[in-house]
């Protein structure tokens, strides 16, 4: 038997929330997950070395970035060290015993609340009731032996509380994904001596600013266009203390070793008045 530590990695939600699943995916099952109230917390956790790697939702199919995630990203010197999607499976689940004609109330997180509306359509006495998680939602109408009230989450969550699904799969959208990040402390992490191999199986993200003058984005972007990398993402976020200026968070196809992949790098650096890479990492499926 090794003797070897588990790995504590970090959350926001309660077990069952699908942040833990993407855990799974990105480390196996031979971890010790935290789960932690906010999204702050999962980083403060990480940067006071309380755990040794952490787990943050960045984009839904759907509904889009989480733009808290990439505002903390900023904030904090971590590394990017890898990606996964999670598909989001949403079901019904109430107490053991109730059955759906007692439900009045569903409670869950507002995005899937909003994933959801064509079930609320064809459903029009069920009140929607906002929580702060999905996962938490089941274990508050457990703990609370709510016989009125359901709430929506994943299989996993019914499970873990000892509740009953009493509808699945009710999501509008079944392509519907959620893009998580697996981060690490910066000095953790190597940017660079990696096993390059097939270059498209890498991704690379940045963030950077321009200077607010006409064509400072396009002439941004050029240097990779130049270069025949392909750009995945971009995202723009104020820059605080700059009205009307913005940080742009850039996500491209390539390993930050390959030649042109630098290269583009170096001549985004001598435009950009600010820029950082914030990982890279191999690419989810």
């Amino acid at each position: 038997m090794s003797g070897k530590k588990k790995e504590r990695v970090a959350f926001q939600g309660e077990l069952g929330a699908f942040s833990q699943e993407a855990v799974y995916q990105l480390l196996g099952r031979r971890v010790e997950v935290v789960p932690l109230p906010s999204f702050q917390e999962v980083f403060q956790s990480l940067k006071r070395k309380q755990v040794d790697a952490a787990v943050i939702p960045i984009e839904n199919s759907l509904a889009g970035s989480v733009h808290e995630n990439y505002d903390l990203l900023l904030n904090y010197d971590f590394r990017i060290a890898g990606e996964t999607n999670v598909r989001i499976n949403h079901n019904l689940i109430a107490l053991p015993g109730v059955n759906f004609r007692q439900i009045r109330r569903v409670y869950s997180h507002p995005v899937a609340l909003g994933q959801c509306l064509k079930f609320f359509e064809r459903h029009p006495r069920l009140e929607k009731v906002p929580f702060y998680d999905t996962a938490g939602s089941v274990k508050m109408i457990v703990e609370e032996r709510l016989k009125d009230a359901a709430a929506i989450a994943s299989a996993v969550a019914a499970e873990i509380y000892g509740a009953r699904i009493l509808r699945r799969s009710i999501e509008d959208d079944r392509r519907n994904y959620t893009r998580f990040f697996l981060l690490r402390r910066a000095e953790e992490v190597r940017l660079t001596g990696a096993q390059v191999g097939d270059a498209d199986r890498w991704k690379t993200s940045v963030v950077f600013t321009t200077r607010n003058v006409p064509g400072a984005l396009f002439r941004a972007l050029g240097a990779f266009a130049l270069r025949d990398v392909n750009l995945t993402k971009i995202e723009s976020r104020p820059l605080r203390g700059k009205p009307w200026e913005y940080l742009f968070y850039l996500d491209l196809i390539g390993h930050i070793e390959e030649p042109r992949v630098r290269n583009a790098l170096s001549h985004l650096a001598e435009l950009a008045d600010f820029l950082r890479v914030l990982g890279c990492y191999p690419r989810g499926e």
